[in-house]
């Protein structure tokens, strides 16, 4: 039998090592897992990790890089995470959703935020985000964020803190649930050990909420899934809720306004839609009020949800909350509008548009990180450490000519968790992105989220566009869980057809705008990226 797979752990004194501790042993958390590992030969192993590759070529879970469709890596080793951590997680990040929810309510409408010297008006104003038309629309239950993905990460000392917010069209929660299922598959013996919280009443959840946000006076509303097509980067998303949740997944030349109410078309002729949880960015979505020339939504979307009559989920101009230099205040806003201390506390940031903070950070470029505030996905970020000295003069050059437009932050060592590469269990550097349903009545927090790991060595981008892959989270379930997962998921729904390679004349100029509307978003974070 061939010997089993070597464990390498992290240097003492850099990132956190979730499996191991400083001293080397493994965390009570990690020892069935590592148990369980342990027991494989490198054959067995081997043969496994080569399974779940191929379950998802065969199922269509892809992603979209460079207008090239690949299977998304996934890691064997889950994550995992005790049930006293995850509460805290699980605290922080409904508080968060609360507070950004009070404060996209405000901002489009009284603005006491900004009398009162919270946030200055010019912060949301200058955003690319912001749009007017927002402030006209009013949510049948008070709900602008039916969807959050909030981004964390663990610094050295293991403490968990907030990098960015995704309250606009936030991504990845597929991978959540076709990792669960994928890594049941692979190791059903390590997860029958362990007392796992369930992930696969998601797209259930998400039902509820967006049933909950239906029009006043529908009692048994119609909800569509809303998607630029199958170009799309996360046209496997789309179609995946759609299905698990059993609603309709439409294009936008599927529907059609009609006296301020939408319709969509059926084989029985047109039917009213009243909840629409759109998958299309916002200046897609509506070329009457946004772009003229959008194929992607629906003319008079959003008059009709002006006029009361439909729901878009999550609502329009909601990209403000995403914007970094937002996310620099969020903090106070949860102290404004919740009178609570911040559960879990940001990354130290400067706003650059200070010249105080601008002045200092020009003066120690080559220490620190600088995002732009509307990226995504990894996009734009300079890492001082790791940039060159041409880098950092075009850096230096770019933030005086537009300094509102970017963030620094110190370089965070990402925690660690042991990934398969090269033959060896290795220390890669993950984040994790939880998400969370707000019905209106309460705001739901899906129980581990998307951990996103950086596949090269020493990497500390993780994004997918960066060669990152992902891991299935185990938050193991405390004393009085119900219904964890112990045993492994049931087998995978039929595959999702993929997107087809070739299109006709009558599919080019569509096909175009949805290669557009990925291309703006990897420019300012239009659908938050993997």
């Amino acid at each position: 039998m061939e010997p089993g797979v070597e464990w390498i752990t992290t240097a003492a004194g850099s990132a956190y090592d979730e499996m191991h501790d400083s001293d080397g042993p493994v965390r009570p958390e990690y020892e069935a897992l590592r148990k369980s590992l342990d027991s494989l030969d490198g054959v067995d192993l081997r043969a496994r990790i080569d399974a779940l590759a191929t379950s998802y070529l065969d199922q269509g879970v892809t992603f979209d890089i460079g207008g090239e469709e690949r299977a998304f890596p996934i890691d064997i080793v889950p994550r995992v995470i005790t049930h006293d951590v995850w509460s805290t997680i699980d605290a922080g990040v409904q508080q968060r959703v609360r507070a950004l929810e009070a404060f996209l309510a405000d901002a489009y409408d009284a603005g006491r935020v900004f009398a009162d010297g919270v946030v200055p008006r010019t912060t949301i104003v200058s955003s690319g985000a912001f749009h007017r038309e927002a402030a006209s629309i009013l949510p049948a239950n008070g709900v602008r964020c039916h969807v959050a993905g909030v981004d964390l990460i663990r610094d050295a000392d293991g403490r968990f803190r907030v990098l960015e917010d995704n309250v606009r069209v936030p991504s990845g929660v597929s991978y959540v649930m076709t990792n669960r299922r994928a890594i049941g598959a692979a190791l059903p013996e390590a997860m029958s050990e362990h007392r796992i919280r369930q992930v696969a009443d998601y797209p259930q959840r998400l039902l509820a909420a967006l049933r909950a946000a239906a029009p006043a006076g529908v009692s048994d509303p119609t909800v569509v899934v809303l998607t630029p097509g199958v170009f799309n980067g996360a046209y496997f998303e789309h179609a995946l809720l759609a299905r698990t949740m059993g609603v309709e997944l439409v294009e936008g030349r599927d529907l059609e306004c009609r006296r301020g109410r939408v319709m969509m078309r059926t084989t029985r002729g047109l039917e009213p839609v009243h909840v629409i949880y759109r998958r299309v960015d916002d200046e897609f979505l509506d070329p009457v009020q946004f772009r003229a020339d959008s194929m992607l939504g629906c003319p008079g979307l959003v008059n009709a949800a002006r006029a009361g009559n439909v729901t878009l989920a999550n609502a329009i101009g909601n990209g403000i909350a995403d914007d970094k230099l937002l996310y620099t205040y969020v903090p106070d806003l949860i102290r404004y509008y919740l009178a609570e201390e911040p559960v879990l506390p940001n990354v130290d940031t400067w706003r650059l548009a200070d010249p105080e903070a601008r002045v200092e950070v020009l003066d120690r470029l080559s220490e620190l990180v600088l995002k732009p505030v509307d990226g995504s996905g990894g996009k734009g970020i300079v890492i001082g450490p790791a940039a060159s000295a041409a880098e950092l003069d075009r850096l230096r050059q770019a933030v005086l000519d537009r300094p509102r437009a970017w963030i620094a932050q110190p370089v965070v060592q990402l925690s660690t968790v042991p990934t398969y590469a090269d033959g060896a269990m290795r220390p890669r550097h993950v984040d994790l992105r939880p998400f969370a349903i707000n019905d209106g009545d309460r705001v739901w927090v899906l129980p581990g989220g998307l951990t996103r790991v950086a596949l090269p060595e020493g990497e500390l981008i993780v994004n997918s566009s960066r060669g990152g892959g992902s891991k299935d989270t185990w938050v193991l379930a405390g004393p009085d869980a119900v219904t964890p997962e112990s045993a492994p998921p049931p087998p995978a729904p039929a595959p999702i057809a993929a997107s087809p390679q070739v299109t006709g004349p009558a599919l080019r100029d569509l096909t175009a705008q949805e290669e557009q509307q990925q291309q703006a978003r990897a420019a300012s974070g239009r659908e938050a990226a993997c």
